[in-house]
């Protein structure tokens, strides 16, 4: 689901630098599935606008009224022949479902020119030829840019917005339709056609409004978002209303206020930081300012992911400290920019993503204090032994043997290992706290020093008792193993016990343990191996003892997960 194109241990670190504290996600198609449906219809007829509104989704398999059959014949035509834009597929079908037997649908038309969006106006206009040789102009877009083209003036400007905020009150997107007036005959119009979709005379035909459906991941998904720590804000290019219905489905909050693209650009340096602190929805924005939307929350002092799909994405995938480009629709040149690439356009793959992060890096915490903690009896017991003249402990070839229990511990079995059950339930980490914090060397040298002082004891009471160097000897590394794997098993979290554990599945954790127990009972009880390992025959109560002893030595790191669930339960009551 998640292609993380550059190495994962560059990943971890932008997870461990940059926690994120904000998401910023576009709504279409990442927050909703892309899939746009006609739903309602409007016929601009000043004289009779009450009566020209239709929705579509109360009228299945009912013929479509005359009326509003030029407005779908001027939506298709605005569109290209073959279409992928989801508002032109949805338009090809809606015509294809009423309009297939009219003379309102021209596939023998031919297209002489289009004239693509910009930023400057939110407009598609297409220019066609008919049979006839008659030249004809259609237009799609943004409402206000498609009023702008048709020369509106205040007051139907005003009366134009009512009728639009009732179909953006409904979550729909809001499409406008024209067409060009005065067409005539024209042989060779290529040459004399105008540079400006200005220069055309349209009249305004009506609006389109389309549904397109919230993904049913998005909502448990802010949930956790929420949970986490973790602040999401919705950008979309489409009007405040649609956006503020949207956020209610999927419950973002807060949905009172909204910034639109023209107010951001026109907002003071001061108000902007201060509104953006609080605000989470951004409307009719266009992908250029999605850059300042990133460096506002930066100056905030927040952790920015973003995601983006266009070309026009790329500056402000690249200035987030996490930039996400989508995998199925987005730009090789926004995949360039980004840090991740969605294979999944879902805003819950992010969330994922998230998760798999903190579970990666607390994983690799507890492998590392694992590695320490193991590593100080081992130092101590080579030590030790030569400062008081005892015999030697450990070997080489105990060493050797230690490391094939440590060594696919740390490096298999807790990478195996599954996040913690409040992953998602902690805020960001400060990004300035070290990868080894000073808690978690704490707890690694406690652990080790522990089993240190369990094995000196252990191996000090059997020596000066009267029993033998290979006596005293096997009992303490026997005593070190249980300690080893008592140490593998406490760390596989720091807020569960073992028990609590034992039911969470890692079948790397199993083979360790397996191998460990198997090979040892072999060293202990084999005569070559025993001998080469220079052990003595151990009895049933010596292996109580080491077992007793190895288990007690970690013990006070199982009491201790115990005291602070105890504590922050008393805390949040």
């Amino acid at each position: 689901m998640i292609l993380v194109p550059r190495p994962w241990l560059y990943a971890i670190w932008r997870e461990r630098n940059a926690p994120a504290t904000v998401l910023c996600v576009d709504k279409t198609g990442t927050l909703t599935f892309n899939r746009m449906s006609v739903q309602q219809l409007f016929v601009y007829q000043p004289s009779t606008v009450s009566s020209h509104f239709y929705d579509v989704t109360l009228h299945e398999g009912e013929a479509l009224p005359e009326t509003f059959h030029e407005l779908i014949e001027f939506g298709i035509l605005a569109s290209r022949k073959d279409p992928f834009d989801p508002m032109e597929k949805a338009l090809k079908q809606v015509g294809d479902d009423y309009l297939a037997r009219t003379e309102h649908l021209h596939h023998d038309w031919e297209m002489l020119r289009e004239y693509p969006l910009s930023g400057e106006l939110l407009a598609m206009s297409c220019v066609w030829r008919s049979p006839e040789k008659r030249l004809v102009i259609a237009t799609k877009g943004a409402p206000e840019a498609i009023a702008d083209l048709c020369h509106f003036n205040a007051q139907q400007m005003q009366d134009l917005e009512q009728h639009i905020s009732t179909m953006a009150n409904a979550g729909l997107r809001v499409l406008g339709i024209a067409r060009a007036i005065g067409q005539h005959q024209m042989h060779n119009p290529s040459n004399s056609l105008p540079n400006r979709q200005h220069d055309f005379e349209f009249a305004f035909l009506g609006l389109v409004g389309m549904a397109d459906p919230v993904r049913p991941t998005v909502a448990p998904a802010i949930t956790e978002c929420y949970n986490a720590g973790i602040r999401v804000v919705m950008i979309t290019g489409d009007y405040p209303a649609t956006a503020q219905n949207i956020a209610h489905q999927i419950g973002l909050t807060p949905a009172t206020e909204v910034i639109t693209g023209t107010e951001l650009e026109k907002m003071p340096e001061g108000e902007l930081l201060s509104r953006i602190q609080t605000v989470n929805i951004f409307a009719r924005v266009v992908p250029e300012q999605k850059l300042l939307i990133v460096n506002a929350l930066k100056r905030c002092g927040e952790i920015v992911a973003m995601t983006g799909d266009g070309v026009n994405d790329a500056p402000a995938l690249k200035s987030a400290h996490i930039g996400i480009a989508m995998g199925e629709r987005g730009t090789d040149v926004a995949r360039e920019s980004a840090d991740l690439v969605l294979l999944n356009d879902d805003f819950s793959s992010i969330v994922q993503s998230v998760r798999l992060g903190r579970r990666v890096f607390d994983n690799l915490k507890k492998g590392m204090a694992y590695t320490l903690a193991v590593h100080i009896p081992i130092a101590g017991m080579s030590l030790i032994p030569v400062i008081f003249h005892w015999p030697l402990v450990l070997l080489p070839i105990h060493i050797a043997f230690l490391h094939l229990i440590i060594d696919p511990a740390c490096t298999v079995v807790f990478e195996a290992e599954p996040e913690e059950s409040n992953v998602m339930k902690r805020p960001p980490r400060n990004p300035k706290e070290p990868l080894f914090s000073r808690r978690t060397l704490r707890l690694a040298l406690l652990q080790g020093l522990s089993v240190l002082v369990v094995l000196l004891a252990v191996f000090a009471v059997a020596f000066y008792s009267g029993h033998g160097e290979f006596d005293a000897r096997a009992l303490a590394f026997t005593t070190l193993i249980v300690s080893n794997l008592s140490m593998i098993l406490s760390n596989r979290s720091w807020s569960r016990t073992i028990p609590e554990m034992l039911h969470t599945p890692n079948a790397a954790l199993w083979w360790v343990l397996g191998g460990g127990v198997v090979f040892m009972g072999l060293v202990l009880y084999v005569p070559l191996l025993r001998h080469l390992f220079r052990f003595s025959f151990l009895h049933f109560d010596d292996l109580v003892v080491s077992l007793t002893s190895g288990i007690f030595s970690i013990l006070w790191f199982e009491g201790l997960k115990i005291w602070r669930r105890k504590r922050s339960y008393r805390v949040s009551i």
